[in-house]
């Protein structure tokens, strides 16, 4: 059974957890590390994927000033898919692992992802769902079907980096300056708008973390974190 490692960094600023990403997939190119799961929350941050970089001007709605009034940062990233947020209140998560060791297929590495989000939201009550075409989580809504994980990913010589956003107590109004990965016609929600109370984000954590050691068939150990951060 592979092992994995879990590095729970609380708030942490995403250009240093980029530069820990890599570190760690060099490390991992070399086999010197176990797989590993960074679970973090980014201060305000947008970031585009290849397949919004010629949107930008369409999908991000803020301009330079407003950005800067609002303290949020912009980055242009190597992951698949559009624009998306990340900010305080969503638990995300950036696997990398050796695809060698489970299967070489990025379709079903997605919908595994998916998978573990759909359990973890089930865990509070959640019916989480997929939409075809759609990457990321949904969920049913008087408003319609709404995304409550995007998920956006690298694969580099079967080795993974990026992964996924669920939003736990995010705050919503952010994702009202962006379209949510290059999709207008869809809304966005969090498991607290959802249940209408207050949920921990480490209940949620732990609960992940169970449910992708369920996925992935790992075992989880938790050294002390990368001195890298926040």
């Amino acid at each position: 059974m592979p092992r994995l490692r879990i590095l729970q960094l609380g708030i942490a600023d995403y250009s240093r957890t980029w530069d820990l990403q890599r570190s760690l997939f060099e490390r991992r190119l070399t086999d010197e590390t176990d797989d590993s799961l960074i679970l973090c929350e980014h201060p305000h941050t947008y970031t585009v994927g290849r397949d919004g970089v010629d949107h930008l001007g369409r999908h991000l709605l803020m301009n330079k000033v407003e950005l800067a009034l609002h303290g949020i940062q912009v980055f242009e990233i190597d992951r698949g898919g559009d624009i998306t947020y990340h900010g305080p209140g969503q638990l995300v998560g950036y696997p990398i692992l050796d695809l060698n060791g489970y299967y070489r297929d990025v379709h079903r590495y997605l919908r595994d992802l998916e998978e573990v989000i759909i359990r973890t939201t089930g865990t509070f009550g959640l019916t989480g769902h997929r939409i075809d075409k759609a990457t990321g989580v949904w969920v049913d809504t008087p408003r319609g079907p709404e995304k409550i994980c995007a998920i956006g990913v690298k694969v580099t010589r079967w080795i993974t980096m990026h992964g996924f956003a669920l939003n736990v107590h995010t705050d919503l109004k952010y994702f009202q300056h962006i379209v949510p990965c290059g999709i207008s016609d869809k809304g966005v929600t969090s498991i607290q708008t959802l249940l209408g109370r207050p949920v921990p984000m480490p209940d949620v954590e732990e609960e992940l973390i169970r449910r992708f050691a369920e996925v992935f068939g790992v075992t989880t150990i938790r050294p002390e974190p990368e001195p890298v951060l926040p």
